[in-house]
């Protein structure tokens, strides 16, 4: 992956992060301004040069959004959040 990807990325798991807290604390509102900016950022991800576990999370993401248990859906965004974090700073790693 290119540091564009990864920056995208980083932003994107930072934003599932941020969407994760606003529902947990019952935010809806904030919440789900945080999951438009993650769509936004997953439109500018190249899935060609994404792993195939890193496609699958963005894949998982819309049925996260479609949640209505607010704390399922806070609990999973946090997880997605974890997941791409992580890949990223893997990457990151592996690049220096």
């Amino acid at each position: 992956m290119d540091t564009v990807t990864l920056e995208t990325l980083g932003a994107l798991a930072l934003d599932l992060k941020r969407a994760s807290l606003a529902f947990w604390n019952g935010s809806t509102s904030t919440g789900e301004r945080f999951i438009a900016e993650v769509v936004i950022r997953q439109r500018e991800v190249n899935m060609d040069e994404v792993d195939t576990r890193t496609r699958n999370v963005l894949e998982a993401l819309p049925g996260v959004f479609s949640q209505d248990d607010t704390k399922k859906k806070a609990e999973d965004l946090l997880m997605y959040s974890t997941l791409v974090q992580n890949r990223v700073t893997i990457s990151l790693k592996l690049l220096s």
